[in-house]
């Protein structure tokens, strides 16, 4: 029984020297790959590497102190150049220099650059004052002119110029075209809205057609009147609605429709 003892015991320990053995070159490994963390430096607290203390700037393979202009402070990270400028400076050429604010300006809340006051309009490093016309208001918009007209009116140079709506028109927005367009039912020559007179089985369509009708399905337009599309035989009505045409392999000859 003793015997047997010190036997298992000898085979415990050969196997617990196995195991050693078998973990020595993993030790070696993970010493000789051990991290090199260079100075001012530390390693990161997750995932692998050395990231550089707080002040200092990667550059290559080291940890540089971040150098700090006048007026301007350290952003604790280490991407970058590592600063920024104070509120009310901005960066030229690695240094901070003071944002001058014109007359009728703010600094804008980044404190980087100034905006102009509602009023004026910033031109060539000014805040000058926007001219707003008689019938006109001011714009929510920095750009353009700073300011719009009243319904009713429209921009032509620096004025308002009222838009003559002729009866049967109503006003429209827009830079462009001549400020009003007919009701529906008229039609514009240019100056006045004149009534449209539709046809027996036509119906308005207003500017999509020059007269402002279109006949009925079925039916076409010969002078001022929709007539019926009278079609002839192994024929029918074309895409239009308005005119027909011979059904495959018959070809048009004349009003009628013929074998090839």
């Amino acid at each position: 029984m003793l015997h047997t003892r010190r036997a298992f015991a000898h085979v415990l320990w050969a196997l617990g020297m196995v195991m050693l053995l078998g973990m020595i070159p993993s030790i070696a490994s993970s010493a000789s790959t051990t991290l090199s963390v260079p100075n001012n430096a530390h390693k990161k607290s997750y995932g692998k590497g050395w990231e550089c203390d707080l002040g200092f700037l990667e550059v290559g393979k080291t940890c540089e102190a971040i150098k700090v202009p006048k007026n301007a402070y350290p952003t604790n990270k280490s991407y970058g150049r590592g600063w920024e400028c104070s509120r009310g400076f901005q960066e030229v050429k690695e240094a901070c220099i003071s944002i001058d604010v014109p007359e009728h300006a703010y600094l804008n809340s980044s404190g980087d650059r100034w905006e102009c006051n509602r009023g004026y309009q910033g031109i060539e490093g000014a805040c000058v004052k926007i001219n707003v016309p008689q019938n006109g208001y001011l714009a929510n918009s920095s750009y353009g002119t700073g300011w719009k007209c009243s319904r009713g009116f429209r921009a032509v140079k620096t004025e308002c110029i009222a838009v003559n709506v002729p009866v049967n028109g109503y006003f429209v927005e827009g830079a462009y075209g001549q400020g009003w367009e007919c009701e529906r039912g008229y039609q514009s020559d240019g100056t006045y809205c004149n009534v449209v007179e539709i046809p027996t089985n036509g119906y308005f369509v207003g500017t999509s057609s020059r007269q402002g009708w279109k006949c009925e399905r079925g039916f076409k337009a010969v002078n001022g009147a929709c007539t019926v599309v009278n079609i002839p035989n192994n024929a029918h009505l074309d895409y239009s609605g308005n005119n027909w045409e011979c059904n495959q392999p018959h070809r048009k000859k004349q009003d009628k429709c013929i074998l090839p």
